[in-house]
């Protein structure tokens, strides 16, 4: 039986590019991890395709999927819902495959009370004046919306506590490749390999 995936959970403000990053990483053909795409109620985006970037759901389809217990992990950010669906990662962690989460940080920390053993992944600005243009120039949002995440990045860059790695994104392909050296090394932490060794001591028949 193959030993359990880890669940890969990466974070941080809107607009520090946690998807340009997460792109960068799954563009490698060493990757090893399978995506969760995340399901959202906000509005699809230009370029934007159901399945791939997000699962695109009405509100009562989303509210109707937490009333059944099927979302890991869910948030409400500037009027709309994130969440996780719950079947999906079980079933690709139990194969042994990696999962790799991007959402947003008050669904990382529902995800780190009911799964406490995932590696947490906090990506940070430089500084925020750099996040500031960043947002500007998606051109997607208001000047209002703009301020609001603004705000929220500062409170979420508090709760930077509660990961268990920092990366900063100053540049996508060295954020990326840091990211990926984390993974590999938390595949080596003996308490996510000491049960392969104790079944082999347990099963070793003695020499004499």
């Amino acid at each position: 039986m193959s030993e359990r995936g880890l669940l890969i959970v990466f974070s941080g403000p809107s607009g520090v590019g946690k998807g340009t990053v997460r792109q960068e990483i799954f563009s490698t053909p060493d990757h090893k991890f399978e995506y969760s795409v995340s399901m959202t109620t906000r509005p699809q985006r230009p370029g934007e395709v159901d399945g791939v970037d997000y699962f695109f759901r009405t509100r009562e389809e989303f509210e109707e999927l937490i009333r059944n217990g099927q979302i890991l992990e869910y948030a409400e950010y500037v009027g709309n819902y994130y969440g996780t669906p719950l079947s999906y990662v079980n079933e690709t962690l139990d194969k042994g495959i990696d999962v790799f989460l991007e959402i947003e940080v008050q669904g990382a920390l529902q995800v780190k009370s009911k799964v406490p053993d995932g590696v947490f992944i906090f990506l940070t600005p430089p500084d925020l004046e750099q996040l500031e243009e960043r947002l500007v120039g998606r051109g997607t949002d208001s000047k209002e919306v703009i301020a609001q995440r603004i705000k929220r990045a500062s409170e979420e860059i508090a709760l930077m506590r509660e990961y268990d790695y920092a990366v900063v994104n100053d540049q996508v392909p060295l954020a990326a490749e840091r990211v990926k050296r984390i993974i590999e090394t938390e595949h080596f932490r003996v308490e996510r390999v000491i049960g392969r060794y104790d079944n082999m001591i347990k099963n070793t028949k003695p020499l004499v």
